[in-house]
């Protein structure tokens, strides 16, 4: 039976941890904030968005909502940003998709602030991420490579296969686990033989949006399986991987719910806490 990685558990140690940062940024005058922006009235993102402002109560961050109708125009989305970009007492800023039709995603991404950018997902950070350099991380990879780490995973000379090529998670998961010295495949709807490349995962990422996609003899013995799905089956929240099964064969394996959801906000607040230290440390540009 494969070891459960505990998100819960994991991501109430991080907010712990980040509840001491964020009291230490207060004894200085500063009070760490977030901003989110929520347009339209979608059930899933308001239930995200309210797990956001919890961990935010409960480290004792700062957060603010900006509710705009399904209706708004680009323009005023727009300008709405460029508001919280200008704001001192904003250090983060987070829009959350998918948005009403027909709002573009792409020019918000890129108008956000980079250094307020605490999704990690404006073009410029994206860039920095995958030459290396200090940028703030997307939060789910970076939520996943805080499991692996906290349960002692090994990543350096491992086989990883990661599923999905999104830029919000297949694309920064390899990254990062490139940069712990995996040897890295991403897989996709056009890869052939794809049940063949996951079986040969030492740690097998699977961030495809297909509801129990990864079955049980498409995993290695022993392997670690890092489930990102989140789907709705009959009224469930169910994983991309079919985890009854997955979990007799696994040697460490993440639930949905109770997994990478709950790391991925806390690594948003981390990302925020961020913002507000590199500010004190260098207040024109985080890269200083």
């Amino acid at each position: 039976m494969a070891e459960l990685m505990d998100g819960k558990l994991v991501s109430s140690l991080v907010l712990d941890k980040l509840k001491v940062r964020v009291e230490a940024l207060k004894t200085r005058g500063v009070e760490p904030r977030l901003a989110v922006v929520l347009v339209g009235e979608d059930e899933a993102s308001a239930i995200y968005v309210r797990n956001k402002q919890r961990a935010c109560d409960r480290i004792g961050m700062g957060s603010a909502v900006i509710r705009l109708p399904a209706d708004t125009t680009q323009q005023a989305l727009e300008d709405q940003v460029r508001g919280l970009n200008a704001d001192p007492s904003v250090h983060g800023i987070l829009v959350q998709f998918p948005l009403p039709k027909p709002l573009q995603e792409g020019p918000i991404l890129a108008l956000i602030d980079p250094v307020k950018d605490v999704d990690g997902f404006h073009p410029a950070n994206m860039g920095r991420l995958m030459n290396g350099l200090p940028a703030p991380v997307s939060c789910t990879p970076k939520g996943c490579m805080a499991l692996l780490e906290h349960y002692n995973i090994p990543i350096s000379g491992k086989e990883a296969v990661v599923v999905g090529r999104s830029n919000t998670v297949g694309k920064p998961m390899a990254v990062l686990l490139m940069q712990a010295n995996a040897t890295v495949t991403i897989c996709h709807s056009r890869t052939e033989n794809l049940a063949n490349h996951c079986r040969r995962a030492d740690i097998l990422v699977a961030a495809i949006g297909k509801a129990h996609f990864i079955t049980p003899d498409m995993i290695k013995p022993g392997a670690t399986v890092i489930d990102v799905g989140i789907n709705r089956v009959d009224g469930k929240v169910v994983g991309d991987v079919d985890f009854a099964g997955a979990q007799e064969i696994a040697g460490a394996i993440t639930p949905v719910p109770g997994g990478v959801g709950r790391m991925t906000v806390a690594m948003l607040l981390s990302n925020t806490l961020d913002a507000a230290e590199r500010r004190i440390a260098s207040p024109l540009c985080f890269s200083q």
